[in-house]
């Protein structure tokens, strides 16, 4: 018998009938159900969280710097618990889910730090005659209950993304776990409560999309964040009224290999980006660009790495590359491998697709209208082509409607530099692949892709209100 889990409203736990069960991707073996918010329990998180602020916005920065210091401490000790939790909702591997959960630890170590440096200026008004004998100050002030929608495929790491600078900023939470992973965002809920969050600022509701989107337009809520598909999020900021929001969302990531590049190295990093996670990670690499030089030694590089990574159950510990999250995912990806076939296009390793197994594939001579180069794959699937020079090829990484990351391997610096004024994304890795992120660094895209950045220092700054005050010296004496 599956184990049954609660929503939290207010620091309550509940329960209701409406019951989602959680299932264990590789086999579909019914893994926990959890309890649904019903439409009065997400009005009454909403009023929740707006009680709640009163409490968090007073809270002195050592105060909340103190709290995420106790989550993550919780989250060190509890380690294994949430790693076990990543691997049965998310199909994770043992090493994939290690490493969210290190790095969610790191997330949260980051955003107690950064409480304590939430500061201000104080600026001249004197520029001008008629701001003589004046002086301005700046303070951030807490911007009010915070909504959180978290992906499947990173479910703990960016829900901390969200709940960590929330509470840093001194505002309340509702968090909103993705369907088909909803365990360890429960777990975090859990954990941030024993850390000794204020109760009553503190929501995490299992709830349909569309259910969830009375939150996004409920006018009480002051900021909503949002990480998952370029359908979804573009369509929630339609319905976010005045309120601010941050969007990450998809990719379809090039990596550009010129003849100077350190190939071997560009090969590894390649394989590690295009594959971990089974490709579900929106600045996977989908799209190898490589010089034409040394367009057949990377390939034939590529190929043979590619071909030694062992995909399967994500309980083995040699498993690399595990399940997708479902199999209509994998079916949707597959439908636009097979689409690209049949235009002629070739896999030159993997391609076949059982349930939600997807065996590592690469597909060449496709063409840039194909949708495996023009939408997001998020499957573990990667197309290369060749260029004959740079020019050709920072046009073709820009020949998408997305703009999250890409990487560029090259030893040239005025290529290096040429590559980050023309390429359009959020971020460039040079040397490595768009798959490289550390977590206190400034994330996010543009196009498609989103708005705003995420890592903790960012979002504080749109979590929070800048306000000035203008003291006028000599009005004030007698």
């Amino acid at each position: 018998m599956s184990e049954r889990h609660k929503f939290l409203v207010g620091g309550e736990w509940r329960s209701s009938d409406d019951v989602l069960q959680v299932r264990f991707p590789y086999n579909g073996e019914v893994v926990a159900e959890v309890c649904q918010a019903s439409d009065q329990d997400l009005e009454e998180a909403i009023q929740a969280a707006v009680r709640g602020f009163e409490i968090t916005r007073r809270l002195p920065s050592h105060k909340r710097s103190s709290i995420l210091y106790g989550l993550l401490a919780q989250m060190e000790r509890r380690f294994d618990e949430l790693v076990h939790a990543l691997q049965i909702e998310g199909g994770k591997t043992l090493n994939v889910a290690r490493g969210e959960t290190s790095r969610a630890i790191e997330t949260v170590r980051v955003a107690a730090e950064e409480a304590k440096r939430i500061g201000g200026e104080i600026i001249p008004i004197d520029w001008t005659e008629a701001g003589e004998g004046r002086v301005g100050f700046v303070r951030h002030f807490p911007l009010g209950p915070v909504v959180g929608i978290a992906p499947f495929n990173y479910p703990l790491n960016l829900a901390c993304h969200k709940l960590a600078p929330a509470i840093a900023a001194g505002n309340s939470f509702i968090l909103k776990p993705a369907s088909a992973t909803p365990l360890s965002g429960l777990l975090l809920a859990e954990m941030t409560l024993e850390a000794g969050f204020p109760p009553e600022a503190l929501n995490a509701v299992v709830c349909p999309g569309r259910r969830a989107e009375r939150l996004v337009a409920d006018p009480r809520i002051k900021y909503f964040s949002f990480t998952g598909s370029s359908e979804v999020g573009w369509h929630l900021k339609s319905v976010a009224g005045r309120k601010r929001v941050g969007l990450e969302l998809g990719g379809n990531a090039a990596a550009i290999v010129h003849e100077d590049a350190n190939i071997d190295y560009a090969v590894r990093r390649i394989t590690v980006g295009g594959f971990t996670n089974a490709g579900q990670n929106c600045i996977s690499v989908q799209r190898v660009l490589i010089h034409r030089p040394v367009y057949n030694r990377t390939l034939e590089s590529l190929l043979d790495s590619v071909s030694r990574l062992k995909f399967g159950d994500p309980r083995d510990p040699q498993v690399e590359v595990g399940p997708m999250i479902d199999a209509r995912a994998a079916a949707d990806a597959y439908a636009k491998v097979q689409e690209a076939l049949a235009g002629g296009a070739q896999a030159l390793i993997g391609g076949r697709c059982e349930g939600t197994l997807f065996e590592p594939t690469v597909l060449g001579n496709t063409t840039p209208e194909m949708r495996v180069n023009r939408e997001e794959l998020f499957a573990p699937v990667i197309t290369v082509a060749p260029y004959d020079d740079f020019d050709e090829a920072i046009r073709l990484a820009n020949d998408t409607d997305y703009g999250l990351q890409s990487g560029l391997f090259t030893q040239n610096m005025n290529r290096i530099m040429r590559a980050y004024e023309e390429i359009e994304v959020g971020g460039l890795q040079i040397n490595d692949v768009s798959t490289f992120r550390v977590d206190q660094m400034p994330y996010g895209g543009v196009k498609g892709s989103g708005v705003g950045r995420e890592g903790p220092r960012y979002v504080i700054e749109e979590m929070s209100e800048m306000k000035l005050m203008v003291v006028n010296l000599p009005g004030g004496l007698g």
